[in-house]
């Protein structure tokens, strides 16, 4: 049934969270799309951005640090630590405040982070000044600063979007945001190499400019972020019902909105009122535990891929298969286009394969890969002794194949499940372990590889080879297939774990889990199945409205 305009009250808090939609030029579905797409573009953006900043000669005298020096690893990984940090302050004010505003303060924060990285040792010009080890400080300062804004998003985007996509697309709707993500990547790195053709090794704008144009990104989400809804969700969660239907009415329009309304106050009544705390996920026997340890090996398998160290060392590892400098980087930058293309199979195929089947397929990929690299890798530097132009080829090709694999298998969906698998109570902490976890593994990811490639040269790629067959036999054999299913169905998963006994998903609720379930009949586009209590209502409805 329609709902009537609640009075205004100006000292609501609910009037900024979510105001009302009269006309708009873009619909909030797309906005919010936009929005949280432009989001994973940012972390993207560091990424990209740091692969070339590493080798500017400038950089590396104003740091006072040489190119073989692990400050160099010390400087990006720091970054980590801060995004673990984020998470957890993050995730606390989106269940507290509201996924809004936790979203908003973390902008500004990776506002004031990235404007520190840009000043360190600015001052007095072309002097690459180290400020008697201050430059260092600061870059070191600013890149933890933005590591909080940055890991604050990444841990309530993906919950933020999640609740807002039907139960069918919302891996279609997040894969999407990380094609966005791979776009971010892809600009910097183009917009590093660009400055370094036009600028030259030696100029400091070389790597400053590439830092500075990460302004743009905070500053239109704060933008976009003021005309967007609250989640629906989170409202009545707070029991603030009236917040709610507003935000119903925005999205969907008055007719729709009684019936989403409706479904998610119903699942929300179904749920435990029970306090969930991050004790409750780490403790044996606490009531999200299992689902927490689900989240953990997911990041920690992601990492063990070893995709992380080809996104940030991307020309480093094309020059260890025989590249010269400028080609390696070159072929780096058509690399990441490749990459941002394979993205439109992630999301077509997410929800049609499967989160679990993607990323077994993706591990038994990666590990042929990269034991074939090692051994292009060992025939470059030890049978040729120097380039050789077969070798250099066949290992770009194996690599870029490998990049394919892992942003269709891999990139998405160790994000989305932590979305899927929780009570709404817990969902916002849930991914915040995510990130936490992301940041310790890439932490280490990122300061080891530097020193991988100067002590293990090839070999490296064969490290790899054995961490992607363990990713993979990990997740065949624990991880539950979370696609095509409603939260609440999700966790029936670990429900019945608890009870047979078991975290193998070929042994619990009759392997069950182990693939996507059957298509319903009785649920069509959009339309809500009056017999089924759980969440299969739209909020979004499709991604590509």
């Amino acid at each position: 049934m329609p709902f009537p305009p609640p009075p205004p009250d100006p000292d609501s808090p609910s009037e900024h969270d979510s105001p009302p939609p009269p006309k708009r030029w873009v619909s909030q579905k797309k906005a919010i799309v936009a929005f949280s797409s432009i989001a994973i573009a940012l972390y993207g953006y560091d990424q990209g951005m740091m692969s070339l900043v590493n080798t500017n000669y400038s950089y590396l005298r104003t740091m006072g640090i040489s190119g073989d020096s692990s400050m160099v690893g010390v400087i990006v990984s720091v970054y980590y630590l801060g995004c673990l940090v984020g998470a957890i302050i993050a995730s606390d004010w989106a269940d507290k405040k509201g996924r809004k505003r936790s979203i908003n303060a973390c902008l500004y924060t990776t506002v004031v982070g990235n404007i520190l990285m840009f000043v360190a040792g600015l001052f007095p010009w072309k002097s690459d000044n180290t400020w008697g080890g201050g430059s260092c400080a600061l870059m070191l300062i600013g890149r933890v600063v933005l590591g909080l804004g940055v890991g604050g998003i990444d841990a309530t985007i993906p919950v933020y979007s999640s609740e807002l996509s039907k139960d069918g697309a919302r891996g279609r709707a997040l894969a999407k945001e990380f094609q966005a993500n791979i776009g971010g990547l892809l600009l910097a790195f183009a917009l590093n190499l660009g400055f370094t053709r036009w600028l030259g090794k030696e100029s400091q704008w070389a790597w400053r400019l590439p830092i500075v144009v990460m302004q743009v990104f905070p500053w239109v989400l704060i933008f976009i972020i003021k005309s967007l809804p609250e989640s629906p969700r989170w409202f009545i969660s707070e029991d603030r019902i009236d917040d709610a239907k507003k935000a119903l009415v925005g999205l969907h329009g008055e007719v729709q909105a009684g019936e989403f309304f409706d479904e998610l106050h119903r699942a929300q009544q179904e749920e435990s009122d029970e306090k969930i705390g991050y004790l409750d996920m780490l403790k044996w026997d606490g009531s999200q535990f299992h689902p927490t340890m689900v989240t953990i090996m997911g990041q920690v398998n992601q990492a063990l891929t070893g995709y992380g160290a080809v996104s940030v060392y991307g020309p480093q590892i094309f020059e260890l298969l025989g590249w010269g400098v400028s080609a390696a980087e070159h072929t780096t930058i058509i690399n990441y286009a490749i990459y941002f293309g394979m993205m439109t199979i992630a999301w077509m195929s997410i929800d049609v394969l499967g989160r679990r089947k993607l990323m077994v397929w993706g591990s038994g990929g990666l590990a042929i890969c990269f034991a074939f690299l090692a051994i292009l890798g060992g025939l470059a530097l030890d049978f040729f002794h120097g380039p050789n132009l077969a070798i250099e080829i066949l290992g770009s090709i194996v690599l870029v194949v490998s990049t394919a694999i892992f942003g269709i298998c891999w990139l998405a969906t160790v994000w989305l499940i932590p979305t899927e698998i929780y009570p709404s109570g817990a969902r916002a902490q849930g991914s915040a372990v995510s990130v936490i976890i992301w940041g310790l593994a890439n932490f280490a990811v990122t300061f080891l590889t530097p020193l991988g490639f100067n002590y293990l040269k090839y070999w490296l790629f064969l490290v790899f080879a054995m961490t992607n067959t363990f990713a993979g036999w990990w997740t065949w054999r624990f991880s539950p297939e979370t696609g095509g299913r409603s939260f609440e169905e999700n966790q029936e998963f670990f429900v019945s774990a608890r009870v047979e006994g078991s975290w193998m998903v070929k042994r619990v609720d009759g392997g069950k889990f182990l693939q996507m379930p059957p298509k319903q009949q009785d649920v069509e586009d959009g339309e809500i199945a009056k017999d089924d209590p759980s969440e299969t209502a739209p909020l979004l409805g499709q991604s590509n409205e």
